[in-house]
């Protein structure tokens, strides 16, 4: 495939979302598999995860443009619609998240966020060595594991099928629209 000429650069990711991204991105997989279950640096990075997933939430509805959730919210008039049209070179892309992409980040934030609270719940007398929990907080963990492979191998394919570095975007916060992804920001986007 003939690489494509960059058309104009667009910014998408603000500071915030970016920063928020990577440290998720970072501590995840720091707390679940290289400090140790209970003790102090693992709960503490619990609920740092649980406020930074709190404070995304909160720029959801005060941010500005791709944070929004009116921007991306999933719903299944948008998912059908870019399931339908994804192959049309003509066709709509949001400038953020796709719907699919955006089902992925709102369960890997609610995934996150009952990883806190059943963590925190394990340290409370009422429910201190219930093997119940501990297995409900390790499945929790394995399945937003799954979803983050997912997810990574998603963003790869995306890039290759738009010709869009996405991983790039979420450093800079710009996205470049070349010929093949000159799809971004039109009428339908703007009617949501």
């Amino acid at each position: 495939m003939p690489k494509q000429a960059v058309i104009e650069r667009i910014y998408v990711w603000d500071k915030f979302i970016r920063l928020h991204h990577w440290l998720i991105a970072i501590l995840i997989p720091v707390n679940g598999w290289l400090l140790t279950g209970g003790d102090d640096v693992h709960r503490w990075t619990g609920y740092l995860l649980a406020a930074l997933v709190s404070a995304r939430i909160v720029w959801g509805f005060i941010g500005h443009g791709a944070a929004l959730f009116s921007q991306f919210f999933p719903t299944p008039q948008r998912v059908l619609h870019y399931l339908c049209h994804y192959r049309n070179p003509h066709s709509p892309l949001p400038s953020g998240h796709n719907p699919l992409g955006a089902s992925m980040a709102l369960l890997m934030l609610s995934l996150i966020f009952a990883l806190a609270i059943t963590g925190w719940l394990m340290g409370t007398d009422a429910y201190w060595g219930e093997d119940w929990l501990q297995n409900l907080h390790s499945n929790i963990f394995n399945i937003l594991i799954i979803c983050a492979t997912i997810h990574v191998s998603m963003v790869i394919l995306h890039s290759l099928h738009l010709r869009i570095n996405l991983p790039r975007a979420m450093l800079t916060g710009y996205k470049n629209r070349t010929n093949a992804s000159r799809r971004l920001e039109t009428k339908a986007e703007l009617k949501r």
